[in-house]
């Protein structure tokens, strides 16, 4: 989810209209990776949570090491880590500290709490930047913040009156306020290539829950989860994301990316029967719906001619 939200900022150059079909492909499947992440989790028997952070961690930077070896060669991998400076460092933290949550939430609260308040995360993100960088902030968008911020106030209300853990919807918000806040620095720092940065969060989250976890050891079926839980839920989701995110609209970008949190408590509600509260549909049908709307008229805008009688997407110069 991090690389997703921040990638979604930077202004795509023009595209063809077959490569933006590639590209809307690529989103769609990052989404529908990430959606898994709770039903997987939920098949882990590991104890403690820590544990299962490490493994997670640790086949998730595996693999996100082999995909840019891949695709940029061993020189061209080293040269984004070089390359990536303090904003890159800042954002690995924002990720080590998102992902780790996400494993440690789930002990708490349920799936549908953590991912429907992530579905808020673009909107947030143009709160934090309106606080810390006085950026502008349409009228609509101000609607859809405070349409979020409602929506996440209902869903955190169980934790008040002791119908949830505290802790797990705290974290959850936490999930939230990280992935803003590395949206913000890669909407600042956009030359800055941001998939190295999340390979990196994932070498601190492992590096910390290797220092935490009560043990390594896991049975044969558990590490089969583990190894799906960081490759196709994290791992390939990233890399999806990363190859299609430059191809599409951001506005596009962030419509499709609210198929994790629609899809992901639908996915462990069926696998598992784990059934979202009330509270949690009422409130993450305000914030889904908020951002749907709110992403939905950014297209319209993004797809408005410049000039009478010129279609298509806006230069980026």
């Amino acid at each position: 989810m991090t690389d997703s939200s921040s990638s979604a900022i930077a202004v795509s150059p023009a595209v063809s209209p077959r490569d933006e079909r590639v590209g809307l492909l690529l989103i769609f499947l990052s989404a529908l990776m990430w959606s898994f992440g709770g039903a997987i989790a939920r098949f882990i028997d590991a104890g403690d949570s820590w544990t299962v952070v490490f493994w997670r961690s640790v086949w998730a930077a595996a693999f996100l090491i082999c995909f840019m070896i891949w695709r940029d060669g061993w020189h061209g991998t080293v040269r984004l880590f070089r390359g990536m400076g303090l904003p890159g460092l800042a954002v690995a933290f924002c990720f080590a500290t998102a992902s780790t949550s996400f494993v440690v939430a789930l002990a708490y609260t349920t799936v549908a709490n953590i991912l429907l308040m992530q579905a808020g995360v673009p909107l947030l993100a143009a709160l934090f930047a309106w606080v810390l960088f006085r950026e502008r902030v349409a009228v609509a968008t101000w609607v859809a913040i405070a349409a979020v911020i409602a929506g996440v106030a209902i869903m955190v209300s169980e934790s008040l009156d002791g119908a949830v853990s505290p802790i797990g919807d705290g974290l959850a918000l936490l999930i939230a306020v990280m992935f803003s806040i590395a949206t913000v620095i890669t909407r600042r720092f956009a030359h800055v290539r941001m998939t190295p940065a999340t390979c990196l969060g994932t070498m601190l989250a492992a590096a910390f829950a290797a220092s935490q976890a009560s043990q390594f050891g896991v049975s044969s079926s558990d590490m089969g989860f583990l190894f799906a839980f960081g490759v196709v839920n994290l791992g390939l989701g990233l890399a999806f994301f990363a190859t299609g995110a430059r191809l599409v609209p951001a506005a596009v970008a962030a419509l499709l990316g609210t198929f994790e949190p629609i899809l992901g408590p639908i996915w462990v509600w069926l696998i598992h029967s784990e059934v979202p509260s009330g509270r949690t549909i009422i409130g993450g049908a305000v914030v889904v719906t908020a951002l749907l709307v709110h992403s939905g008229l950014e297209f319209k805008r993004q797809a408005r001619p410049v000039r009478p009688g010129v279609t298509g997407m806006p230069s980026p110069n």
